[in-house]
C-alpha cells in the first residue's frame, strides 16, 4: 500500500470481476471496476484463482488517515455486484461498516515476526497483532504502518498428520493440478497420496545420495538423514497441490469448512501422534479469523527463510549440489518456491515479480507440461529480485538471504555466507547517504555469541547441519564486509535491523569502538509467531553467554564484532541476568522522528507482553 498504489490478494473458488470502491473521510478516492490488466489471475485447479489485484492510482490516496475500501465481487453471468460487507463480513471490526488502512506518512511504528508453525502448542502471534490493532482502531496514527513477516510462513518441511490431512481434503475440493513427480517414490500426487508412507513416513520417499549418509540429525540424535535435513521431515510438502493447500490452510478459516479431519489408516504409534498433533491443529483454526482480519487492515510485506522451502535451505554449496542435482528434491523445492511466488512474493513488488516471472507461471498453469513446469522452476533458481524495498520514511530493505549465498570456496561443506560479494555491495549503495533505515534480515546480524560459538565448533567438526549454522559472522566474507558497511563513514547514522528466526526474542544496540560519530545500530529480534525455543536450554544458554562474554572476557577478543560495543537490553520483569524471551508472540517497534527506536515489545500471543528497556546502559563485548 502506497498513496499512488494498493494490492490485494485473494484466492477464489470460482472466477470472478473486481470493482475497487477507495473512500477517506473527505472523498471518495476511487470508485470502478477493475480491468483485466489490473487483474492478475491464475487458475491452479479447478476450483482455485489465486488473484493479485495491483491498481495504480491517478490520484494520490490521503497519508495518516484511515481509508475504507469494497472490494466488490461479480460472478460470471451475473449482473449485480457483491459488498465486501456481504462476503467478508468476518473481516470487520465491530462498529465497521467497511475495512480500512492507514497509508502512514512516517514510519512510526510497525509489526515483525515470523516462524508460524500450526502445531506448535502456543497460541498465535498474528492473533495477537489483530487484537492490539481492535484496541488502537479508533486512533489512526497508532497503527503500525507495516506488518511484516520475515520468513516461515509455511512449515513446508514439518507438517503435522492432521494439516496434511486437511491440505488433501481442501486439495481434492479445489481441484488442485496434479503433477508428474520425477525420480522419486511415487509418480504423481495421486501415488503418492496411495503409499503407505504418504503420512508420517515420507523420508522413505524423500531422495538420497552418498552425502546423506555422513550427515547426522541434529543435536543429541545420531540417525541418518536424507538430502532435506529437517529433522521433521516425515510429513514434508512434495506437490504443488500440497504447497497451495497449506498456504490457504495457513491463512484462511473458510479453507477449514468441511474439512474431515478423521486419520487416514495409522500405526499405533502414529496414530498416538495424530491425536497429540490435532489439539494444537485445531486451536489453530480455531484463531484464524484474527489472523485473516488482521491481514485484511494492515498493509502487510513477506520475505522467506528455510521452512518456507525446506530446512537449511541452501546452507552450504554441498547441500545444493546434493538438492539441485537430484530430480526429485529440485522438483520439490521448485513447488515451494512456486507457492512463495504466488502466495507471498508476488505481492511486494507485483509489477516486478510479473514482469519477470509472471509469463513461466502462467504458462505452465495453463498448459501443466511437464517441461514448462520444469522451466518455471528454473526461472526461480536464477531469479535474483526478491529483496526489496518498502516506500515508506525512513525506508525499510528487507534483505533476500537465502537465493544470493556466498558459497565456501576451500570447503564446500562450510556454511554459505547470507549474501554473497555483489548482493552485499547493491546493499551498500542503497544506504549510501540515508539518515536512516530499517533493514529485514530474517537471520540476527548480530546473534546470541554463545549459540554462533556452538555452531562453529560443529562447523569445524564437519557437521554444520546438525546445529543450523546459519549466521551471519559463520561466513569470514559475508561478516567482514558486513561489518565494514556499518563502519562506512556515509552510511546512515541510525541502523535497526529487524530479524526473527531464532524462536526467542532479545534487543542488543551496537555501537562502533574508538570512533566519534559512528552509526548507531540496533538489533531486534523477534521470534516466534508460533513456535518457541526448548526453555530449559535457553535459559541455560542466556545466563552462559552472560558469563562467558562479559565485559572483561578474553573470549570477545576472538569473535569478529570485538571493535563493536555491544549492549543488550533487559526485558522488563525479566529474571536477573536474563536477556533473551523466550515467548511466542509478536514485537512491536515504535521509532523516532530520526529513525532510532523508541519503544520495543514483545506482544505475547499467551496475552503477556513484555517490553524492552531500552535507557539500559550495560556494556557487553561479542
Amino acid at each position: 500500500m502506497t498513496p499512488d498504489e494498493v494490492t490485494f490478494w485473494c484466492l477464489t473458488t470460482e472466477p470472478l470481476q473486481f470493482s475497487l470502491c477507495l473512500q477517506s473521510r473527505q472523498s471518495t478516492c476511487l470508485d470502478r471496476v477493475l480491468t483485466e490488466e489490473e487483474c492478475w489471475s491464475l487458475q491452479a485447479g479447478d476450483h482455485a484463482w489465486i488473484c493479485l489485484l495491483n491498481i495504480q492510482l491517478a490520484t494520490s490516496l490521503p497519508t495518516g488517515e484511515r481509508i475504507e475500501y469494497d472490494l466488490r465481487i461479480r460472478q460470471a453471468g451475473s449482473s449485480g455486484w457483491c459488498s465486501i460487507a456481504e462476503w467478508g463480513a468476518a473481516l470487520l471490526y465491530p462498529g465497521e461498516l467497511l475495512p480500512g488502512f492507514v497509508i502512514q506518512p512516517q514510519l512510526k511504528s510497525m509489526l515483525h515476526g515470523s516462524c508460524r508453525k500450526p502445531h506448535h502448542p502456543s497460541k498465535d502471534g498474528l492473533a495477537r497483532a489483530d487484537s492490539w490493532v481492535e484496541q488502537h482502531l479508533e486512533s489512526p496514527e497508532e497503527l503500525p504502518a507495516v506488518l511484516m513477516l520475515s520468513g516461515d510462513q509455511l512449515y513446508a518441511d514439518d507438517v503435522a498428520g492432521p494439516m496434511l490431512r486437511a491440505a488433501h481434503h481442501l486439495s481434492d475440493r479445489l481441484g488442485l493440478w496434479d503433477e508428474t513427480l520425477q525420480g522419486g517414490g511415487a509418480s504423481s500426487g495421486v501415488e503418492l497420496r496411495r503409499s503407505p508412507y504418504c503420512y508420517y513416513q515420507r523420508e522413505q520417499l524423500l531422495p538420497k545420495d552418498q552425502l546423506s549418509q555422513n550427515v547426522r540429525e541434529r543435536f543429541f540424535a545420531g540417525v541418518r538423514k536424507p538430502i532435506f535435513t529437517s529433522d521433521s521431515a516425515h510429513n514434508h510438502l512434495i506437490t504443488f497441490a500440497e504447497v497451495i493447500a497449506s498456504y490457504c490452510l495457513a491463512w484462511s478459516p473458510l479453507a477449514w469448512q468441511g474439512i474431515d479431519l478423521t486419520p487416514p489408516p495409522l500405526s499405533s504409534h502414529h496414530a498416538a501422534l495424530y491425536d497429540a498433533e490435532l489439539d494444537a491443529v485445531l486451536g489453530f483454526r480455531a484463531q484464524l479469523p484474527q489472523v485473516r482480519r488482521v491481514m485484511a487492515h494492515l498493509p502487510t510485506y513477506m520475505i522467506f527463510d528455510d521452512h518456507d522451502v525446506t530446512d537449511d535451505w541452501n546452507l552450504s554449496a554441498t547441500w545444493e549440489v546434493s538438492a539441485y542435482g537430484h530430480p526429485f528434491s529440485r522438483q520439490i523445492i521448485g513447488n515451494a518456491m512456486i507457492g512463495y511466488l504466488l502466495c507471498q512474493g508476488s505481492g511486494n513488488e507485483p509489477n516486478k515479480i510479473r514482469k519477470h516471472l509472471g509469463e513461466y507461471a502462467e504458462r505452465w498453469l495453463d498448459t501443466r507440461r511437464e517441461d514448462d513446469h520444469g522451466t518455471l522452476i528454473s526461472e526461480l533458481f536464477a531469479f535474483q529480485r526478491w529483496d526489496y524495498l518498502i516506500p515508506v520514511d525512513p525506508g525499510v530493505l528487507v534483505l533476500d538471504t537465502r537465493t544470493r549465498r556466498w558459497r565456501a570456496e576451500r570447503n564446500l561443506a562450510s556454511p554459505s555466507g547470507l549474501m554473497d560479494w555483489e548482493a552485499l555491495t547493491e546493499l551498500q549503495q542503497q544506504l549510501l547517504d540515508r539518515k536512516a533505515v530499517i533493514l529485514v534480515s530474517p537471520a540476527p546480524i548480530f546473534g546470541v555469541k554463545l549459540i554462533e560459538a556452538i555452531q562453529k565448533l560443529f562447523t569445524a567438526c564437519g557437521q554444520p547441519l546438525m546445529v543450523d549454522a546459519e549466521n551471519w559472522m559463520a561466513h569470514p566474507g559475508a561478516a567482514n564486509v558486513m561489518l565494514n558497511i556499518f563502519r562506512h563513514t556515509r552510511t546512515p547514522e541510525h541502523f535497526v535491523v529487524l530479524s526473527g528466526d531464532v524462536h526467542y526474542s532479545f534487543v542488543y544496540d551496537i555501537e562502533i569502538r574508538f570512533r566519534k560519530g559512528g552509526p548507531k545500530i540496533w538489533q531486534i529480534t523477534s521470534s516466534g509467531l508460533k513456535n518457541e525455543f526448548p526453555r530449559r536450554l535457553l535459559i541455560i544458554f542466556d545466563r552462559l553467554n552472560r558469563w562467558l562474554y562479559a565485559p572483561a572476557s578474553p573470549l570477545n577478543w576472538f569473535t569478529r564484532r570485538r571493535l563493536m560495543k555491544v549492549s543488550p537490553r533487559k526485558p522488563e520483569g525479566a529474571a536477573e541476568g536474563c536477556r533473551l524471551v523466550n515467548n511466542a508472540g509478536i514485537g512491536l517497534v515504535r521509532f523516532a522522528d530520526d529513525g532510532e527506536p523508541e519503544e520495543v515489545w514483545q506482544l505475547g500471543a499467551n496475552g503477556r507482553d513484555v517490553r524492552f528497556d531500552l535507557s539500559d546502559e550495560e556494556e557487553h563485548w561479542g
